[in-house]
Parts: structure tokens; C-alpha cells; sequence
């Protein structure tokens, strides 16, 4: 049986993590749950999977919890509670969920405690990709992608015999690494609640709408970012360290329906990719059980009833943040950093209506414009860049 330790339990990722493992109780069993404030779900969520230690970032809610804490559970607070959470001995895994740079440290802990991670936080190797695999191949770890792009590449390197760099060895023998006989890989982008309505204007566009993903059931913020589709620019830079292929490699590709998740295509000219209903414990269940496949009570993919599939490029006019995306990759070192830490600030000032939603994106090119890159950053460096850029997107939008 494995042990999880679920940090961002009270999310969409983490309500559905439960709902898998809930469903294969031979399987799995929760060993520790972590919230930002959200501390009603979170003693509802130990009481039913039997958890005996929780964790509440925010110190205020962990301080007013603690008061009627039940007996025989443990509580951690703040940033470092989440983290001893994530290194605690026991677990066989650790999901990390939370939303933003709140996960780094946290991976970072449970990779060095030995622990393998599922990951769903992209903003993690965005922001410290290089630092990050290096500690996994250093603690022989895997990160098990959660994202339903990363899991199907995933899927996919493996069905043609390749080991991706996330999951192997640092002394793995040539004939595992896929990178030399991978022409291209392509992420599907569902292209959130505007990418088929060129009529829209961004300027009125209001937070109500943004939110609307007309295929996904998401958090506020990575809602937003598929709405500007910064999610698929961070995700490219997500995937260049998670399988080890140059950020030029990879491309994005509209695909509404969300049923093609993503696609790798070989230098014979071959592609593969991975299909399935666009459900987020599709790509969970895939990680928790990973290198097996577990059965899901789930309906089947119906091919004949949806008809047809469609594909088509992404408008580089209307979505800038993927050039910003891959402007900042190419400048390498802390700007993917300040970019992810400029894109939070600016988010969470257009989810308060204190900027408008292009304000988002003239934002972070403002930031990365003001930004000397740091090249082959230490994680000192990387969190002071993440300062500095969080500082400096505040002063620049409304306040």
C-alpha cells in the first residue's frame, strides 16, 4: 500500500486525489494533509481518510484551528510546517498541489527526504527546473507528472520504449533517452473561454468570464491562465526540464474538445498520443499507480459520438504570454522565475478588479524588461528573483 501525503488538499487537484484514492483504498492511504486556510475541509478530509498529522500555511488559521484541534491529530503551521509535512518520514509519495512558488520548497523537502512526487505545480519547475531535477537524479526520485499535457507525453515516450528523464536514472544507459529520436512535442490547449471567440474585447473582458474554462473545473488561478494562455507557456517550460527536449521543440496546438491531450512526434515522422475524457483523475490515478494501470469506474471514451476532432494554431496577437513565455526561456537563468512570480502578482490584481486582463500580460513583459538575468541560478538566487519580481509587478499595477 502507498502512503501519500497530499499538500493543496482543499483544491481541485487535491479534492480530486482524494476522490481516486478513496476509490482504491488496497491501494492507497493518506498520511498527511496540507491547506493554505481552508481548515473546515481539511478536518472533514482527516477525519475521513483516518490522517493524524495536517498542516495549515497561513498562521492565523492554524492558530484558530488549534484551539479545537481533535485528539490524536497533529497540526504544523505556516510555509515551514508544509514543508516538514512534505519531508516527514513514512510517506511513499508526496502530491504537491498548492498553487504557485508556495510548492517549491515543499518538493524540494520530499525530494531530499527521498520521496517520489506527483507533481501538479507547475510553477515549480518553471521557476527552479534546473535546480529541481538535479536534486531528483542526486536523491533517485521521480516526478510523476499531473498535468493532463505532461502525463501524456509521458504516457506516450514510454509506449515507444523511452524512460523520460522524470522518472530516470542519472546513469541510465543511451538507448532509454528518447531526446536524439523526438522530432517535436505538442501540447494541446483547450484554449480557455476565448480562443474560439476572436470578437471579444480583452479591454471589457470581466473576472466572471475569464473564469468560465469551458472544459476544466480549475482553481481561480490557473483558470485565469488558461484564459490568457500563460498556462501552456509555463508549461512548455515545465515540459523542456520534465523530459529534457529543447524549448524549441515544443509546440502548442488548439484543440477544444480536450479528448487529444497531448502528442510526441518522432524523427520517422511518427506520432503518438494519448486520448482519454477530460478528467483530471485520468492523469492522478496514472501518477499515484504508475508504472501500473489501475481501473477506473469511469464511462469510456466514445469516439464515434464525438465525430470529429479539431486543431488549430494559437493567435500569437491575441495570446502574448507564450512569446513572453518562451522569451524568458530563451534568456535562461532567473528570468522564467520573474516571469511565473511577475504572472501571480498580476493575476491576483486582475482577480481583485484592480487591472484590466490584458494588464496581465503588459505587466509581466514590463517586469522581464527590467530584469538582468542571473544564469545557472542557486536556489538563493532564484527566491530573491522571485522577490524582486513580485515587488516590482506590485509597484507597476494599481494598487
Amino acid at each position: 500500500m502507498k502512503s501519500l501525503v497530499i499538500l493543496g488538499s482543499s483544491g481541485s487537484i487535491g479534492e480530486n486525489t482524494l476522490q481516486v484514492v478513496a476509490a482504491h483504498p488496497e491501494l492507497f492511504r493518506v498520511s498527511g494533509l496540507a491547506v493554505h486556510h481552508a481548515t473546515e475541509r481539511l478536518l472533514e478530509q482527516a477525519r475521513q481518510f483516518g490522517v493524524t498529522r495536517i498542516a495549515v500555511a497561513d498562521r492565523q488559521a492554524a492558530a484558530q484551528l488549534r484551539g479545537r484541534l481533535p485528539a490524536g491529530l497533529t497540526l504544523l503551521a505556516g510555509d515551514e510546517g508544509v514543508e516538514e509535512l512534505a519531508g516527514a518520514t513514512g510517506a511513499d509519495m508526496v502530491v504537491c498541489a498548492l498553487v504557485g512558488m508556495a510548492g517549491l520548497r515543499p518538493v524540494l523537502a520530499a525530494i531530499r527526504a527521498g520521496r517520489d512526487v506527483a507533481l501538479a505545480t507547475k510553477e515549480v519547475l518553471v521557476a527552479a527546473g534546473e535546480s529541481v531535477m538535479r536534486e531528483r537524479e542526486a536523491h533517485g526520485v521521480r516526478i510523476l507528472p499531473i498535468d493532463s499535457e505532461h502525463s501524456a507525453i509521458f504516457q506516450c515516450l514510454q509506449s515507444a520504449a523511452f524512460t523520460p528523464r522524470c522518472v530516470r536514472a542519472a546513469d541510465a544507459p543511451p538507448e532509454q533517452r528518447a531526446e536524439a529520436r523526438i522530432r517535436r512535442l505538442l501540447l494541446t490547449a483547450s484554449g480557455g473561454p476565448f480562443a474560439a471567440h476572436p470578437e471579444v474585447d480583452f479591454e471589457k473582458v470581466t473576472v466572471r468570464e475569464a473564469l468560465q474554462h469551458p472544459n476544466w473545473t480549475m482553481g481561480r488561478k490557473i483558470s485565469i491562465d488558461s484564459a490568457t494562455m500563460m498556462n501552456k507557456g509555463l508549461e512548455i517550460i515545465e515540459a523542456r526540464w520534465l523530459f529534457d527536449i529543447a524549448t524549441d521543440a515544443i509546440e502548442v496546438v488548439i484543440h477544444p474538445e480536450s479528448i487529444v491531450h497531448s502528442l510526441v512526434e518522432f524523427v520517422d515522422g511518427s506520432l503518438l498520443a494519448q486520448l482519454s475524457p477530460p478528467d483530471m483523475r485520468v492523469a492522478i490515478r496514472y501518477a499515484l499507480s504508475w508504472p501500473d494501470r489501475q481501473s477506473a469506474a469511469m464511462p469510456p471514451l466514445d469516439l464515434a459520438q464525438i465525430g470529429a476532432l479539431h486543431f488549430a494554431p494559437p493567435d500569437p496577437v491575441r495570446f502574448p504570454c507564450l512569446a513572453l513565455a518562451r522569451r524568458a526561456m530563451a534568456c535562461g537563468g532567473t528570468a522564467p522565475t520573474v516571469l511565473n512570480a511577475a504572472n501571480e502578482v498580476a493575476v491576483e490584481t486582475f482577480l481583485d478588479g484592480r487591472t484590466t486582463f490584458p494588464g496581465i500580460w503588459h505587466c509581466i513583459e514590463k517586469v522581464l524588461d527590467r530584469h538582468q538575468p542571473q544564469p545557472s541560478p542557486a536556489l538563493e538566487a532564484i527566491l530573491e528573483a522571485d522577490h524582486w519580481a513580485r515587488r516590482e509587478a506590485a509597484r507597476l499595477l494599481p494598487q
